[in-house]
């Protein structure tokens, strides 16, 4: 038979095998916890931290749930998901304060994907581009490169304004046929 959590702890303040095994029993259920309530990238620092704050408190432990250790790691797990959101909030505050931008640096998939495929296209939008009649081309370039406005266009290429804006649209719907968008 298994020894239970409460004897693993109390077996654990001698032998760091034993914390081991509690990791081992409990590190995949916390985890999820975890990360149901943080980014993944933070769960995986909040699981460790856990196991760093079980291992310096083992005395602490108090078998007050017929010998398992979930409500003493879940409890912990509590405080420092609170913490963390604490922690947060107050970056986010003097962030503000000090006119810093507020910026997630978790990878943005879409954002990779819609580079990746922009870059597979490539080839073949450069040659379509030049094969545009030069004054869609020319407007494209202003509307996309140049992200001016259809009035400022209009001036550059010596046409009104709606015919500026029916270049654009005429050049990116011959550009999606070409490149098969």
């Amino acid at each position: 038979m298994s020894e239970s959590d409460a004897q693993l702890l109390r077996r654990a303040r001698a032998d760091p095998e034993a914390l081991g095994e509690l990791y081992l029993r409990y590190r995949d259920r916390l985890y999820r916890w975890f990360r149901a309530r943080v980014p993944e990238s933070d769960a995986s620092e909040l699981t460790a931290e856990l196991f760093a704050q079980v291992a310096l408190n083992l005395r602490r432990f108090r078998d007050e749930a017929d010998g398992s250790a979930g409500p003493w790691l879940y409890g912990i797990a509590k405080n420092l998901v609170r913490r963390y959101h604490e922690r947060g909030r107050v970056e986010t505050a003097a962030r503000r304060r000090l006119g810093i931008p507020l910026r997630a640096y978790e990878l943005d998939l879409d954002a990779i994907d819609d580079r990746l495929v922009a870059e597979a296209a490539e080839p073949g939008l450069a040659s379509a581009v030049e094969s545009l009649p030069s004054g869609q081309r020319e407007a494209l370039e202003l509307r996309v490169l140049g992200e001016r406005p259809y009035d400022e266009i209009a001036v550059e290429v010596g046409c009104t304004e709606t015919a500026a804006r029916l270049r654009v649209m005429r050049a990116l719907g011959k550009l999606a046929r070409l490149v098969g968008a």
